[in-house]
């Protein structure tokens, strides 16, 4: 019932409503991974597939009014328009189990699942019941950069860039210079105004069972 389905593709859900009802009631359970996420201010929220910081956020608060469209063809355009519209790049300190560093950061999506937005392959690498979080990020760059790594991100093979970072993590910090647009699972956790700078996120191993 979402508008991109990328958690039920994630999981292995049919597409098609008549198979995916088949799957409910012949399906056997099987337990994946979900992420929680903490700010500054106490709020706590758990997700199931990606978590969209600046950039990527930007697009799914620009994607609502576009009720006439669909599927991966909202986020399509959303995207255009956040391109031209608000290529803005936070300060980001980021530090996880693993690794630590620092950067103008354009777009930073913590994935538990491969897929967003109706088709674009964030994070290939990442499964919802292996253990880790993944992430993508992507550093400061010009429109016409970010115009050329778009059909990349489609397809997933944006991760060959140098303006590209990726990894995975069980916990992560992120401190900004200034308050983040952020989304959870396409839904919006901070929208344009509200002051969030730092965020707390870990994994939950094998936290929820579904049936498929």
């Amino acid at each position: 019932m979402g508008s991109g389905n990328d958690f039920a593709h994630a999981i292995g859900v049919y597409a098609q409503p008549h198979l995916a009802m088949r799957q409910i009631l012949s399906g056997r359970p099987h337990r994946i991974d979900i992420g929680r996420l903490e700010d500054s201010h106490g709020r706590v929220e758990y997700w199931d597939n990606t978590v969209g910081i600046g950039f990527d956020a930007t697009v799914t608060i620009r994607s609502r009014k576009f009720t006439f469209l669909r599927g991966f063809l909202i986020y399509f355009v959303a995207v255009l328009q956040t391109v031209i519209l608000n290529h803005d790049a936070a300060h980001l300190h980021i530090s996880t189990d693993e690794e630590s560093w620092e950067e103008q950061t354009l777009m930073l999506v913590l994935c538990n699942g491969a897929r967003e937005g109706g088709g674009f392959y964030v994070q290939p690498q990442a499964q919802n019941d292996d253990g880790s979080l993944h992430y993508a990020s992507i550093r400061k760059v010009s429109r016409l950069m970010m115009m050329r790594l778009i059909p990349e991100v489609m397809n997933g093979t944006h991760g060959r860039f140098p303006q590209v970072r990726m990894g995975k993590f069980q916990r992560m910090q992120i401190d900004s210079d200034r308050s983040l647009p952020i989304h959870i699972d396409g839904e919006i956790f901070a929208g344009f105004g509200v002051d969030v700078r730092q965020l707390s996120v870990e994994i939950l191993p094998s936290a929820l069972e579904v049936i498929v």
